[in-house]
């Protein structure tokens, strides 16, 4: 698959863009071991994003909340209850942390989580609004909670 080359105003750009869900359907939050891949669009619709939700297979306090642009493209990523990660300069960033699109790198590098965005990433249920709101997805899906989330 190609790889799509973004500028960093452009990357910046696009996590900044405000997005919305495509339609009201349901989505199931995915249980242990589940993903999930949910369109959006910008809101004059020139822009197509996902909202990619992924899960532990036996931690429920693991999983992966990722926000994509242009099929390809990782503009933010949050990675919680993992190992840490260890970025191209060797400096190892704890879990949870974030990554971001650099450009050069996509999103190669993490960053340590600004806590103030997210205030209690041990719930995995209210991280995953606190990320839509951190990449700026201002009419959310509708995403249904499920018994063990």
């Amino acid at each position: 698959m190609a790889e799509i080359n973004l500028t960093q105003a452009e990357a910046d750009a696009l996590l900044a863009m405000s997005k919305i869900k495509v339609n009201d359907e349901r989505w199931d939050y995915p249980g242990l071991g589940g993903k999930l891949a949910i369109p959006l669009t910008s809101a004059d619709k020139r822009e197509r994003f996902f909202l990619d939700l992924s899960r532990g297979r036996i931690d429920l306090l693991k999983g992966t909340y990722q926000n994509r642009a242009r099929h390809l493209v990782v503009l933010a990523r949050l990675d919680f209850g993992g190992p840490p990660h260890r970025n191209p300069d060797g400096v190892e960033i704890a879990s949870p942390h974030l990554h971001f699109y650099r450009e050069g790198y996509g999103d190669k590098w993490a960053y340590p989580l600004p806590i103030e965005a997210f205030p209690n990433i041990s719930d995995a249920w209210q991280s995953l609004f606190d990320f839509m709101r951190y990449c700026n997805i201002t009419a959310p899906p509708n995403i249904q909670r499920g018994l063990f989330t």
